[in-house]
């Protein structure tokens, strides 16, 4: 237990302990035009009050083209500042730092007709078909703007750092899986290319003391090119790597019989001898005895805490004072796409 709690300390940014509340979009918080609202504000000081060591906040689109849903926190507009910048005073209020997680979602996004992606390419997503069509260099070079520009804005609203969201079937992936980008072109031939120009980009445009990671697929399209990104990024600087899955269908997951956690737990902890940077690890990590298990057995520096903590943002003290810690129901309707306050587990779990 009590590497959990040792402290660990990110370029300026000292972080309590071990414990990340890891980027989960909260469905229908905000509106359609971006903008933070008072629920997204209590939201993250409950989950900052309950002890998490550092908040990643939910996926904030920097370009609306680029949603993932309609009512999606935005961050592609300077009026949108303002908004999180009350995020950021309710989580500091609370001693915790706070990193926000930049987004495009390119062909698994809402628009209609050909979304953007790194080559013309096809996917069935949430039951419906979406057609993606490779852009354009000038249509790239905006998008990377996008991103460098949200990240502006980030540091003037007042966060600790930012998270690219290089995972999850999203557009960087999209560009690193080498089984959805066929481009013939310097960014099919580098398939790191697009992800590295973003983060060289926004490294150049913030202060030193700001930090700048990512949110990277494990298996894009194997382990072994997951490592080779993660070797990559840490070659250029990057701050951390945050392991989660890629492009899933198009992706390779792997671990031995008789690893005792997740594919993609086993994959963090092969990132980690592999760079220098911190790692962060994710998914099934239920209890304080997994958190401390995975630390232990991988050697990342960080495990996300995600369900837990949505069921009880009091997770991390309650694992500090040895408490129960609480247990997701595995709803099929997973609450935080509803109300949070209506979840079954909460309500048994959770006394704030």
């Amino acid at each position: 237990m009590d590497k959990l709690f040792e402290p660990l300390k990110i370029r300026d940014t000292v972080i309590n302990n071990r414990i990340c509340m890891p980027p989960c979009v909260a469905y229908g918080f905000s509106n359609t035009d971006g903008m933070v609202t008072d629920k997204n504000v209590e939201h993250y000081k409950r989950i900052a009050k309950g002890g998490a060591g550092v908040i990643i906040q939910e996926a904030t689109c920097v370009d609306p083209q680029g949603k993932l849903l309609h009512e999606q926190l935005g961050l592609w507009s300077d009026e949108h500042i303002q908004g999180h910048r009350r995020i950021v005073d309710a989580v500091h209020s609370e001693g915790v730092p706070v990193f926000i997680q930049l987004h495009h979602a390119g062909v698994v996004g809402i628009g209609d007709g050909a979304m953007l992606c790194s080559s013309d390419y096809e996917i069935i997503h949430k039951d419906t078909l979406k057609k993606g069509r490779a852009m354009t260099v000038d249509e790239i070079k905006k998008t990377q703007k996008a991103f460098t520009d949200a990240a502006i804005r980030a540091v003037a609203a007042g966060y600790d750092g930012v998270e690219l969201h290089g995972c999850h079937q999203y557009l960087i992936c999209q560009f690193y899986n080498s089984r959805v980008n066929r481009r013939d072109d310097e960014y099919g031939k580098n398939n790191s290319l697009f992800a590295l120009e973003i983060y060289s980009a926004v490294r150049n445009a913030v202060p030193e003391s700001f930090v700048v990671g990512i949110r990277l697929g494990a298996f894009e399209p194997t382990l072994a090119d997951g490592i080779a990104h993660a070797k990559d990024l840490c070659a250029h600087g990057i701050d951390f790597i945050d392991v989660s899955y890629g492009f899933r269908s198009e992706d390779e997951p792997c671990k031995p019989e008789d690893f005792p956690y997740m594919d993609v737990i086993y994959a963090a902890g092969e990132i980690k001898k592999n760079v220098s940077c911190p790692v962060f690890a994710v998914f099934g990590i239920r209890s304080a005895a997994d958190a401390c298990g995975v630390l232990e057995l991988t050697g990342v520096d960080m495990v996300d805490i995600a369900r837990g903590m949505l069921v009880n943002p009091n997770w991390a003290n309650d694992a500090k004072a040895g408490l129960d810690t609480g247990k997701c129901l595995e709803c099929k309707d997973c609450f935080w796409r509803s109300d949070p306050l209506k979840c079954p587990g909460r309500k048994l779990y959770y006394k704030g």
